[in-house]
């Protein structure tokens, strides 16, 4: 069904073939349909959204590869659309986006299905391509596993595997979002919910607009449309938001020659824990290991006059060195999952050979770009606080625990980095404050697995006056994709 579906896009795109195109609409406008009306929750806002992902299936039909796996990619594109669709709704009815999808929850109880429904979308796109493609083909389509292996240019066994795991992962999402439940069970849920029947008349609609080229398209069609093409052009995959703050470091324009040093014992820098004073002696190198002390504790790295040492950490953290940027970062393709041990010790030049280095050892590279997004603001809501108070003593502490944060003498700069951590938010500081506060924040620990974020905010807006206010702004962010 698959090689059809390509076999169906290619002669729309050579011959512009009606018959082609009304197949592959009436093929697949189920699954489009259904995953529009689980993220919008308004029927016909759903059919708009179905209706913009064939205009854009046509649009971008000359350049779709023979690989490609067409319910995936008419999947995630409904995922984008549908997510700009929303963005358009709150924006005209001037309502917070956190309220929004709060009532939302709120009215969902009862079944499995109800408790994963409005996770799911959220939840595939999280997933690596391959992975998402595997669960849509076996449990939004039906197909069975020797099909699902075939589509993905693998064995049964190996497609069974895949899509086992790929379960797994998105099992992890859902317990995080405190839904917890097995595989078989959402697999189940997946397979029985997950697409309905459409409008019966929205295949002839879709068609029509299609082959009008747009004319007959609404204003607000037209709108998604261009904004949905925008979001695809700079995301090429699934994304999610990953918020890190990095340690700024010196940057040159020495080029190295990396050597490959294989005997993991002979580098006198591998310490169970990261140390400055290792830089300090370390010859000038940049090198890449499998971690050491995985059962030793540790984890984490150091920096010193733009020297970077990194012990049991995730590549997230090298990124964060190598690109020496304080931005967010926008993560558009997946990552290795193990940990390594690191140094970059050239007396120069430390960032971009890093990145070189990054890149030949993993294929990945980054580049700064701005991108509006959701963000919370901090603001003053009232002044004279009890829990914030100016600091005139000297001397600092930071003491961030679940359910408690604490400190002395510290910038508002390092509470929205605690809040940007802890919620998983861009959060920019509106406050107007400076110099160092001494801060004493609490709130209920009890509810760990939502992390009581209604509880901090409360917390944060009585003990510290601080208000933290949803809204969309531009915000810097490092993209990690693919290198070409």
């Amino acid at each position: 069904m698959t090689n059809e579906d390509i076999r169906l896009v290619r002669e729309y795109a050579t011959h512009q073939s009606e018959r082609a195109f009304e197949t592959l609409v009436s093929r697949h406008t189920n699954l489009v349909y259904s995953a529009a009306l689980r993220q919008t929750r308004d029927p016909q806002l759903a059919e708009e959204v179905t209706q913009v992902v064939f205009i854009i299936l046509a649009r971008k039909a000359p350049s779709l590869g023979v690989k490609t796996i067409l319910t995936g990619w008419l999947y995630r594109t409904a995922c984008y659309v549908s997510g700009s669709a929303l963005k358009r709704e709150l924006r005209r009815q001037h309502r917070e986006q956190e309220a929004y999808m709060q009532s939302e929850l709120d009215a969902q109880a009862g079944s499995t299905w109800n408790q994963l429904s409005p996770l799911l979308d959220e939840a595939m796109l999280r997933l690596g391509q391959t992975d998402r493609d595997a669960l849509v083909l076996r449990f939004f389509e039906g197909r069975s596993l020797n099909e699902v292996g075939h589509a993905l240019g693998a064995s049964e066994e190996a497609a069974k595997k895949r899509v086992n795991r790929a379960l797994d992962k998105l099992r992890n999402i859902f317990a995080k979002r405190g839904v917890s439940s097995t595989t078989a069970i959402i697999a189940g849920a997946i397979s029985a919910h997950s697409v309905q029947a459409a409008p019966v008349a929205l295949a002839k609609s879709i068609t029509a607009v299609v082959f009008a080229k747009g004319a007959t398209a609404s204003t607000s069609t037209l709108t998604l449309i261009k904004g949905a093409l925008k979001i695809m052009a700079w995301t090429k995959a699934n994304t999610a938001i990953v918020v890190g703050v990095s340690v700024l470091l010196a940057a040159g324009t020495t080029i190295v020659t990396v050597k490959k040093i294989h005997d993991h014992w002979k580098y006198s820098w591998e310490v169970p824990h990261p140390d400055v004073k290792v830089l300090e002696r370390a010859s000038p190198q940049i090198t890449i290991l499998p971690a050491k002390f995985l059962k030793s504790g540790g984890g984490g790295w150091a920096a010193n006059n733009g020297r970077v040492l990194g012990i049991s950490v995730g590549i997230m953290d090298m990124l964060e060195a190598a690109y020496a940027t304080q931005a967010r970062m926008v993560i558009a393709t997946e990552l290795p999952q193990e940990r390594y041990d690191f140094i970059a010790s050239l007396p120069n030049g430390t960032a971009p050979a890093l990145q070189a280095e990054i890149k030949r050892r993993f294929g990945l590279v980054g580049r700064l770009e701005t991108i509006e997004t959701n963000v919370l603001v901090l603001t003053v809501k009232h002044s004279n606080a009890p829990g914030l108070k100016s600091n005139r003593t000297g001397g600092h502490n930071n003491n961030p625990q679940f359910g408690e944060y604490s400190c002395v003498n510290q910038p508002i700069s390092a509470l929205t980095y605690f809040l940007e951590l802890y919620l998983g938010t861009p959060v920019v500081d509106r406050t107007g404050l400076a110099g160092g506060f001494d801060m004493d924040l609490k709130w209920d620990a009890t509810d760990k697995a939502n992390r009581n974020v209604d509880g901090l905010k409360q917390a944060l807006l009585d003990q510290l006056g601080l208000e933290l206010v949803p809204a969309q702004e531009p915000v810097e962010m490092l993209v990690v994709e693919k290198a070409r």
